[in-house]
């Protein structure tokens, strides 16, 4: 895997998507092959790996600061040195002055912020994105997708996302990877070379409509492919 990008991965429902990502993750284990980060295998959960789902799955009894320290508590970490490294990671995500916020109290946009300065805490040498912003309205959206690039900069983390919304995977990837519909295998890797810092009035550029159109040409050959064949009069 590439060190400090961005990939996003698209694909028709039930392609694996949601899969793949749980193998890279080590919530799965591999019928075949093996996964491996910096050149060493990931076997099981592993600290290297931040992962952020779909729902932000906060705890609703514990609030922001204790939420995203969580991981750490899990590992052993003594509380002040947790309380401080959640308070960085919060900061990061600009949540800064939540801290003491329950679940119920935040926007749908701050919870997932909360869940990915939770999956960010640890440090990660690789962050995992399963439609984190899918639930969102469309502004939220974009002003995360933006949020997401100043992460990847400022972290230099890998960030790998799933997501069905085409716009989205051009505009914040390096790289978008196409996969076929199940059993789901990469038909696809398209190039995204606009340079960053990208800003979101770019998104209509002629660079990313074209990538757009070669990444829906690769779904559609293989929705084609996948078709039943038509009778010949």
């Amino acid at each position: 895997m590439p060190a400090r990008s961005i990939v996003a991965i698209v694909g028709p429902n039930g392609s694996g998507k949601s899969t793949l990502l749980r193998l890279i993750g080590g919530l799965l284990t591999p019928d075949a092959g093996e996964i491996r980060i910096d050149g060493r295998p990931v076997e099981g959960a592993d600290a290297r790996i931040g992962f952020c789902f779909q729902e932000p799955r906060l705890l609703p009894w514990r609030d922001v600061l204790d939420n995203v320290a969580f991981p750490l508590e899990l590992a052993g970490v003594p509380r002040p040195e947790r309380v401080a490294r959640a308070r960085e990671s919060i900061a990061l995500v600009g949540l800064g002055g939540f801290e003491r916020a329950r679940p119920h109290q935040l926007s749908g946009g701050m919870r997932q912020r909360a869940a990915v300065a939770r999956a960010l805490v640890r440090g990660p040498s690789v962050l995992l994105l399963d439609e984190p912003f899918s639930a969102l309205d469309a502004l939220t959206r974009e002003r995360l997708d933006l949020e997401l690039q100043r992460l990847w900069q400022e972290t230099g983390t890998t960030i790998v996302l799933v997501t069905h919304d085409i716009a989205e995977a051009t505009f914040v990837a390096d790289k978008v990877v196409v996969l076929s519909p199940r059993p789901g295998h990469v038909v696809a890797e398209v190039p995204v070379d606009v340079p960053r810092p990208r800003d979101i009035s770019m998104s209509t550029a002629a660079a990313f409509s074209e990538v757009a159109e070669a990444v829906r040409a690769h779904l559609a050959a293989t929705d084609d492919a996948d078709a039943p064949p038509r009778a010949v009069a």
